[in-house]
């Protein structure tokens, strides 16, 4: 602020000098005309003359004004918005690539330190919007296959009443881990255009805790799987319940699944001053550093073996809400001895 108030008086300064420069530069010719014959009697002709002189001087001095006005804004002004539009041509044409040079002229470093950052934020989403258009054809692609096959296979006219009921059961379920991907991707949109707000209320995250976990009863009891918990009783927060339902479902249904079979897992609940912290952990695969660094982008996958069980987007759906609700949540992961996923939400 100080910096562009001195650089305005500068300015000023610089501006009155100059005119002022003119003026008495055409006032002392206009006097000196005056004197040169007739010493300080002034009589109607000499004055005349002095007066027509003098306009012919101001206006010469004025068209050296014009010209140096015409190239000053030719090199400070018309130059730097040129490449300016140039630049900005190329962004609409979607090079997002391009960057701006430095232009070492007045205040337009700040201009193009703001454009080249736009530019750079704009190649980043629209990497990202390519990454994800070619993710969610790949994703839909297999379950479609599937279907088509399965599909010709039930044309067969002799087909065995036991093979019919087999093919039917693999069409229900690749149609329905087709509705969750598509039902994931649409959270997904509406969450990262801010389009789902929270509603926020008092509830008793015990409860649900419990009531998520009660949910996949049936799972763990197909695998065989130790349940561990440690939930203190009746901790409430002011949450939205159905947002944050979606972080428990997910973070369950990943360690269902990558738990194997007499396996365990243990949820926690703590709760202190100013938050809770709920921890979620399993004895599965685990992973490696480089899988725990992008666990939380769309579509990532880092045990392929499951990949047919999940569609890389939950923990991406987990991060946005967490982030929503200003939460926060980490993984500790050792491989070949499990992870633990980490949410901390303030309780007000």
């Amino acid at each position: 602020m100080i910096k562009k108030v001195l650089f305005a008086f500068y300015r000023f300064i610089l501006f009155f000098s100059v005119v002022g420069f003119v003026i008495s530069c055409s006032l002392m010719l206009f006097l000196n005309i005056l004197q040169r014959d007739t010493g300080i009697v002034y009589t109607k002709e000499n004055i005349h003359f002095a007066a027509i002189f003098t306009l012919y001087n101001a206006l010469f001095l004025g068209l050296i004004f014009t010209v140096f006005d015409f190239i000053r804004r030719k090199i400070l002004v018309q130059r730097p918005v040129k490449k300016i539009h140039e630049f900005t041509e190329k962004l609409t044409h979607g090079d997002f690539k391009t960057r701006l040079q430095s232009i070492r002229i007045g205040e337009y470093n700040t201009v193009v330190a703001d454009l080249n950052r736009m530019a750079e934020e704009l190649s980043g989403i629209e990497t990202l919007r390519t990454d994800f258009v070619a993710n969610v054809s790949h994703e839909l692609k297999t379950p479609l296959s599937v279907l088509q096959n399965y599909g010709a296979l039930l044309e067969e006219p002799n087909l065995p009443e036991k093979k019919r009921l087999e093919y039917a059961k693999s069409i229900n379920r690749v149609t329905k881990h087709l509705s969750e991907l598509i039902t994931n991707i649409l959270k997904l949109n509406k969450l990262e255009a801010q389009k789902l707000y929270p509603n926020l209320k008092k509830c008793n995250l015990s409860e649900m805790l419990c009531e998520c976990l009660i949910g996949f009863e049936s799972e763990w009891d197909n695998k065989n799987l130790e349940i561990e918990t440690d939930i203190e009783d009746d901790v409430y927060i002011n949450t939205d319940p159905e947002m944050l339902t979606i972080v428990w479902n997910n973070l369950f249904s990943n360690a269902l699944k990558f738990t194997p079979d007499g396996g365990k897992i243990s949820v926690n609940l703590k709760k202190s001053v100013n938050n809770v912290t709920v921890s979620v952990s399993d004895t599965g695969c685990g992973m490696n550093e480089a899988t725990m660094k992008r666990i939380f982008d769309k579509f990532y996958q880092g045990d392929t073996s499951h990949s047919e069980k999940g569609n890389g987007l939950g923990l991406a759906l987990v991060k946005r809400v967490i982030d929503i609700l200003s939460g926060e949540i980490t993984v500790e992961s050792t491989p070949g001895q499990g992870s633990t996923f980490t949410v901390k939400l303030k309780t007000n």
